[in-house]
């Protein structure tokens, strides 16, 4: 996906390759709105089937802070919104005491918009398909910091294989920004302190990133 830099306005398509076809998904103007409505009818992958609603974003349309998640719930598919059940209330909380921030000040979104079966991991040719929705997304809000939540996402956007463990701990330069792996806080409500505390530390890690990138006035890596 690429905007045409003069206009902000969408550069003619976004492609996409799954292991069927290739997808290509046309958008004409950058704002948000007009976006999240292009995605809810959206039928390039089986996941369409199976939906209540289309879970496209939610938040400050110019955050420089962004989280990225793997996919919408049982919570998520009922409200039409991102991290809406005991993680994203989880989420809320620790953005709050580690970062001084309310879910108003950032925008937050999944790889996937629509719900797996079962609340599997999405599958490749899943996220694939719908990555032209997301690329769109991180154009359009041109956070400074995206903090990716859990194996699924992170994976998706640094294309490592490593597992969240792994490469959580540190910040990456990532197309002229920086992204902040860290857990999915569902990790963090089956019970482990570890996972928690690791948690709190990544975000504060975002909050010192987002404040140099803030410095300086322009996105950072």
């Amino acid at each position: 996906m690429r905007w045409c830099a003069a206009s902000r306005r969408a550069c003619p398509a976004a492609t996409s390759r799954t292991n069927a076809a290739t997808v290509t998904i046309v958008f004409a103007v950058s704002d948000l709105e007009v976006i999240a409505a292009d995605a809810s009818t959206c039928t390039r992958c089986p996941l369409a089937g199976g939906r209540t609603q289309v879970v496209f974003g939610r938040g400050d349309p110019g955050a420089g802070l962004m989280f990225v998640g793997e996919g919408p719930g049982a919570d998520e598919d009922a409200a039409g919104l991102p991290f809406v059940g005991r993680s994203g209330k989880l989420l809320d909380r620790l953005i709050a005491e580690e970062m001084g921030l309310s879910r108003a000040d950032v925008y937050v979104a999944n790889v996937v918009k629509c719900r797996p079966p079962g609340n599997r991991d999405p599958r490749p040719e899943e996220m694939a398909a719908c990555r032209p929705w997301l690329d769109a997304q991180i154009d359009r809000v041109d956070p400074r910091v995206v903090v990716t939540l859990g194996n699924v996402a992170t994976r998706a956007l640094l294309g490592r294989g490593d597992g969240i463990t792994k490469l959580r701990g540190r910040a990456y330069p990532w197309n002229r920004r920086q992204l902040i792996p860290t857990y999915h806080p569902s990790a963090a409500l089956r019970g482990s302190p570890g996972v928690m505390a690791a948690m709190r530390g990544d975000l504060v890690r975002a909050k010192l990133a987002l404040a140099a990138a803030s410095s300086v006035g322009s996105p950072a890596g």
